[in-house]
């Protein structure tokens, strides 16, 4: 747990906890982000390896007869042989684009030995982008998780619907506290069930978590997901979870009993190594398998820094 710092004018200290007021004011830095198709020269979504954003879907529109300078790619040959006249299907792109954000505001992500809680940088992460999706002018929703309760919000485009959302993250990120417990291993792959029931086609779906609970059914769960829709897997780590230290020893509890972890002997510090890592490895290789974009979110910055940087703006908003 990051140690005592500053307080706002609630006496809540921001690294540890977000509340509503935060998460709106959030609005203001998300303006030069962008999660369009076309990205920014630098954006981990740009370029020839990396996976591409599909962007809106098409609305059939009418079938009517080719004009000089149609695309040849839109005739429609069964039409065209049936009629013995040359025939094109028109399209438009919707206006807009449906989006699921999925936070992680489980215990397992109430924790940061540095400067900020996973939970935070969760929360952040997913209102600056539910900011960003409803200004771009497409539909937010999204399914907030703790390890007992699901808050579901289906797509609108709308800044009240915006304001749920980002209500219901605070109050998710406002429930964690050290003596709480976590009760249900499976909620993420209940979440991932719950959006692939949501998101039938051509959604956009960000998932911010730690991934804690990935067992042989959420893989599945995923590719069913991203067959039809964009996915982009924030990944929340702390340094701590990435590297542990050469000696340390380390008191964990489950809100009800606590042990005490003595990190000195090299097989028991490789034994969790493999353990916190283990699960990490294990989602980017079903990334890369899927050709899903793989984003590392860390608890040493701000969110809103963290996304500039990832999204080809490295000096940060303006």
């Amino acid at each position: 747990m990051t140690p005592a710092g500053p307080q706002d004018a609630t006496g809540r200290d921001p690294r540890i906890h977000v509340d509503l007021r935060h998460l709106l004011r959030l609005g203001n830095g998300a303006r030069s982000l962008s999660l369009l198709p076309r990205q920014p020269a630098h954006s981990v979504l740009n370029g020839r390896h990396a996976s591409k954003l599909r962007g809106r879907g098409l609305n059939f529109e009418e079938l009517r007869g080719y004009q000089t300078g149609d695309d040849i790619r839109t005739i429609d040959w069964k039409v065209t042989a049936r009629t013995g006249k040359p025939h094109v299907r028109v399209y438009t792109e919707e206006r807009d684009r449906p989006t699921l954000v999925l936070v992680d505001q489980r215990m397992s992500m109430f924790f940061g030995s540095r400067q900020y809680m996973k939970s935070v940088v969760a929360a952040e992460a997913a209102a600056i982008a539910a900011h960003r999706l409803l200004a771009q002018g497409d539909r937010v929703g999204g399914l907030v998780f703790g390890d007992s309760t699901i808050a579901e919000h289906r797509p609108i485009r709308s800044p009240g619907a915006l304001y749920r959302l980002l209500a219901s993250m605070a109050e998710a990120n406002q429930r964690l506290h050290a003596q709480a417990r976590a009760t249900a291993p499976d909620t993420l792959n209940r979440v991932l069930q719950a959006a692939s029931r949501i998101a039938k086609t051509n959604y956009l779906v960000l998932v911010f978590s730690d991934f804690d609970g990935t067992d042989e059914t959420t893989e599945p769960l995923i590719r069913r997901l991203a067959q039809n829709n964009d996915v982009l897997l924030f990944s929340v780590t702390d340094t701590l979870g990435r590297t542990l230290p050469a000696r340390f020893r380390l008191v964990a509890s489950d809100g009800e009993l606590q042990a005490e972890l003595d990190g000195s002997a090299d097989d028991t510090r490789q034994r969790l190594q493999d353990m916190l890592t283990g699960r990490l490895d294990r989602v980017a290789g079903w990334a890369r398998k899927y050709g899903l974009p793989f984003l590392p979110l860390d608890t040493d910055a701000p969110a809103l820094e963290q996304l500039h940087r990832l999204f080809g703006h490295a000096r940060g908003p303006r």
